[in-house]
């Protein structure tokens, strides 16, 4: 198995207006393999944004470490190859898009890696096709929806070909249908494409498609496992502040009834299924 990320005992702090030690990430370690779909949930404050921002180095570690397929993101002469590796999108995509037409946005960033013409091109195609956004190549950015924005952002880092792509709460800002159309582009591109997928998130209907769920507290991870193991301990989520799928909750509250649900439910489908049994 290779291992895309790995993060060791990775601590970091900021510093308030009083100038006082505030630590957001308190020997964190978490190793995430490539290919894999891993989702990050918390409440405010819990350090997940602070963890995303290491992943490509815009913040580096204040003790510990956090290699990128083998980088280490402290060593300032590997910053372009790790930022080239890891790809960003963050919350709110007018902050990422630069171009007054969705192509030329997308061809931003392979035009700054000064590559040919033809070869552009061919990205830009590719990255549209990729997030169902090939029929909008020509319009302008803002006139779109914001989950069509989201999905040009996407393209736009994708363009630059990243192995893993980190999306700090990038449907935090969005509709519900907006985030079902970012949802699905990510989730097709871990299926299709292969890339390794790190999710912020606050929406656990979200985090209930990936591979692996981390939950983080106070600058740690408490608990850290697959989206079914995980979102069956409803009480232990709950008491972090944290949501559970509707569906997970539901079946929780089935059981109490003595009603003989499984504990691993944690979709609609999945407790229909067990309903109708």
């Amino acid at each position: 198995m290779t291992i895309m990320l790995q993060i060791k005992d990775l601590c970091h702090s900021y510093r308030n207006e009083q100038n006082e030690t505030l630590p957001a990430l308190d020997h964190v370690s978490l190793d995430v393999a490539a290919g894999q779909f891993l989702a990050v949930i918390g409440r405010n404050g819990s350090g997940k944004s602070t963890l995303a921002k290491h992943l490509n180095a815009l913040l580096v570690p204040d003790a510990g470490s956090c290699l990128v397929n083998g980088m280490d993101t402290r060593n300032t002469a590997l910053l372009w190859d790790v930022r080239q590796t890891v790809g960003m999108v963050f919350q709110n995509p007018d902050n990422q898009i630069v171009a007054s037409l969705v192509e030329e946005d997308v061809a931003f960033g392979p035009e700054n890696l000064g590559l040919p013409p033809a070869e552009i091109q061919r990205r830009v195609t590719d990255s549209l096709e990729m997030v169902g956004m090939t029929e909008y190549r020509l319009h302008a950015p803002h006139l779109l929806s914001g989950g069509q924005k989201q999905r040009v952002a996407i393209a736009g880092v994708l363009a630059m070909k990243p192995r893993c792509l980190v999306l700090d709460e990038s449907t935090a800002m969005l509709d519900p249908v907006g985030r079902s159309e970012v949802l699905a582009a990510v989730c097709k591109l871990h299926r299709q494409q292969g890339i390794t997928v790190v999710l912020i998130t606050h929406f656990m209907e979200e985090a209930v498609e990936a591979d692996r769920v981390v939950v983080m507290d106070a600058g740690r991870i408490i608990m850290d496992g697959d989206p079914a193991t995980v979102f069956s301990q409803v009480e232990c989520i709950r008491s972090l502040g944290l949501d559970v799928p509707v569906a997970a909750d539901i079946a929780a509250r089935l059981r109490q009834k003595g009603i003989d649900i499984p504990a691993d439910i944690i979709r609609d489908e999945e407790l229909a299924v067990a309903l109708c049994r």
